[in-house]
């Protein structure tokens, strides 16, 4: 995508227009008259319509899809918005403001009738890429550092022309532009680790957005829970971001202050149905209003006003109930009259509006008023058309996906409770089978079917919470094409390698030489090897079922328990004689073949034990070693192997289809 060139070697024609566009980032910190790097990417212009947009979901009494009940989430929304140019969305809950934003990210499920066009062309993974949105929730790794955040987003995100010293530096110039660098080696903190500010916080999910010049900045509440200073903060920034940068900015938000109220461009007014009954200046929503018989007899924040009216409440009670009918009627009757102004007043201005506004940049350069020049709103039409192309390698995006996921992971995998839960097991498994003797067949198979009970339960439990946790994250860095599913699947699952490997391995270490076992390293080599190639099966099946059931963790874990118990009761220890109709079962469990495996590298066919005073038997007489036999462990381990394959492929078939959900 021309988009991520480099300006330094832009090729002629369309991609050599573009490097005359506005460059995103100011230069007036002293760090950029130190370093002058090559830009990251321009800011092209892009002016953004929506013309008629209605939304529907069908609803059942219950709540659920069904074909009885549609409700309309968005009835007939219209509105143009150009480069430099912040509006604001405004309506009561549930009046459809996030449905809109989501609407114009490329990021709404289902059917949506209307037209929504950037510089006249549809939505394409080029627009995707050109478009930063801000979620109402942070979604951030909260053991990360600013820096790490950023810098890792940078990594991912910005064109593979850069290097990567110069996708550092465009990070920390984005912390600099949003006041961050003073928290840049804090930890960004959770709800359950304290770190930066929720303002500081909104700044940084916000500067992940600006790394890569967004021509278009969609923003979902970015006050929402922040006091009024640092909402304001918020808002100068983004005003900033527009009118300096060139950007067109759309945001929601709740209930601004008056100050706040002013620093918007544009404003869209949605009444709790979401019908449309403002469009236009944010200065002459208050006049409006006056005229059509809606004003108010005290001086009053714009945005109390408009929302008030967008419930239904007149500022003057003009239509109280003098005839004694309830607010209800009364609120209903003030939402038709607003709309029904908007159909007479504004709709078919805006209409008009919108089809002088053509297609062709000349005309939106034209009708926008943007100060930039007619070739590179071309160029930016021209980027519009062109398709999608990642920001970095295959292997760039693993290599960081990976790095990422040990420094974050870290914290989860290597805590004190981890290691002692599985530190003291060990060490009271091993006062339990305190040097057994070879004699005692009965207490070393037990223990090696213990091996392969408590390495098949403990990885699967931990693998089942891997994607639920990360959903939120998955969904919004694939939403904003940061990296190819595949590598995040393969380094998602190899950061948890440290962890699901040193464990058991320590674990082995230590009850196996106080059990007694055969002290022969050849033999203590391939039990460790058995219970680590247990551990990536077990693993295997946890993500699978965490998968499919990421939507309902509670399910996800009823299932684990469920399977477990299964393969528990199968393994081939406690029930030898299975019945014929239902011995298939211990074939689909990895720790029937765990333990079979285990018990072939400690016995052989020729070896025996004393099963009665003087008298020697064949291990393979004995009851719990004849249940399993000790043939065919080639091919145990292949259908272990097809079992990890399986398990993992199938996990990842199933984020393919959730991943924008």
């Amino acid at each position: 995508m021309a988009a991520h060139g480099d300006p330094e070697n832009a090729g002629s024609g369309d991609e050599s227009a573009m490097d005359t566009t506005v460059v995103a980032y100011p230069t007036g910190h002293s760090s950029f008259h130190r370093q002058q790097p090559r830009a990251a990417t321009s800011v092209h212009p892009l002016t953004l319509k929506f013309k008629e947009v209605v939304y529907k979901v069908k609803l059942s009494p219950n709540g659920y899809s069904s074909k009885k009940k549609a409700k309309t989430i968005l009835n007939g929304v219209t509105g143009l918005v150009c480069p430099g140019e912040m509006l604001a969305m405004l309506g009561p809950s549930g009046s459809g403001k996030t449905t809109l934003l989501a609407a114009l990210g490329g990021r709404l499920p289902g059917s949506l009738s209307g037209k929504i066009t950037y510089n006249g062309q549809p939505f394409s993974g080029a627009v995707r890429r050109r478009t930063g949105f801000v979620a109402q929730d942070d979604v951030l790794y909260p053991h990360l550092t600013v820096r790490e955040t950023l810098v890792f987003t940078a990594l991912l995100r910005l064109p593979r022309t850069l290097t990567a010293e110069e996708k550092a530096g465009h990070a920390e110039r984005v912390m600099a532009e949003l006041g961050l660098a003073k928290v840049a080696h804090s930890v960004v903190g959770g709800r359950l680790l304290r770190g930066i500010s929720g303002g500081e916080r909104k700044r940084v999910s916000i500067g992940q957005e600006m790394l890569v010049n967004p021509s278009l900045l969609l923003l979902d509440e970015p006050t929402s829970g922040l006091d009024s200073t640092n909402a304001q903060r918020i808002v100068v920034t983004l005003k900033r971001l527009a009118g300096e940068g060139g950007r067109t900015v759309v945001t929601t938000i709740h209930q601004p202050s008056s100050r706040l109220y002013h620093m918007f461009d544009k404003v869209v007014l949605l009444s709790s149905k979401g019908s449309p009954i403002y469009y236009g200046r944010a200065s002459d929503a208050v006049d409006y209003f006056s005229t059509i018989g809606f004003s108010s007899p005290l001086t009053v924040n714009p945005a109390e006003l408009l929302l008030d009216l967008a419930n239904g409440i007149a500022p003057n009670s003009k239509h109280a109930a003098e005839d004694g009918a309830s607010m209800e009627d009364e609120q209903k009757a003030v939402s038709e009259e607003l709309v029904s102004s908007y159909d007479r007043n504004i709709a078919a201005r805006l209409k008009a509006e919108l089809c002088v506004t053509s297609t062709d940049p000349k005309h939106n350069h034209h009708h926008c008023g943007n100060d930039t020049d007619a070739a590179a709103a071309a160029a930016a039409a021209a980027l519009m058309r062109k398709g999608e192309q990642w920001g970095s390698s295959w292997w760039e995006q693993f290599t960081v996906l990976l790095r990422r996921g040990l420094k974050e992971r870290r914290h989860d995998a290597f805590n004190k409770l981890r290691i002692f839960q599985v530190l003291s097991v060990a060490t009271l498994g091993g006062l339990l089978w305190w040097h057994t003797p070879p004699s005692h067949l009965q207490d070393k198979t037990a223990l090696l079917f213990f091996f392969s009970v408590f390495w098949g339960f403990y990885p699967l439990y931990n693998a089942v919470f891997t994607f639920p946790q990360e959903r939120a994250m998955l969904i919004k860095e694939r939403s904003s094409g940061m990296y190819r599913l595949s590598t995040y699947f393969l380094a998602r699952t190899a950061a948890d390698l440290p962890m699901e490997l040193c464990l058991p391995t320590a674990f082995v270490f230590i009850i196996y030489w106080m059990g007694g076992l055969d002290p022969h390293p050849t033999t203590f080599l391939l039990s460790l090897l058995v219970v680590l190639y247990s551990v990536l099966v077990a693993q295997s099946l946890g993500l699978a079922i965490g998968a499919i059931l990421m939507d309902d963790l509670k399910q996800a874990t009823t299932l684990a328990s469920v399977t477990t118990l299964v393969f528990l009761i199968a393994g081939g220890y406690y029930v030898q004689q299975i019945p014929p109709f239902i011995v298939w079962l211990k074939y689909l469990s990895y720790s029937f073949y765990c333990y079979k495996l285990l018990l072939g590298v400690h016995f052989h066919p020729g070896d025996g034990y004393e099963c009665s005073p003087g008298v020697v038997c064949p291990v393979t007489d004995f009851p719990a070693i004849r249940s399993v036999g000790l043939d065919g462990m080639w091919l145990d381990v292949c259908v272990m192997g097809l079992m990890l394959v399986g398990y993992r492929l199938v996990a990842y078939l199933v984020l393919r289809r959730l991943q924008l959900r």
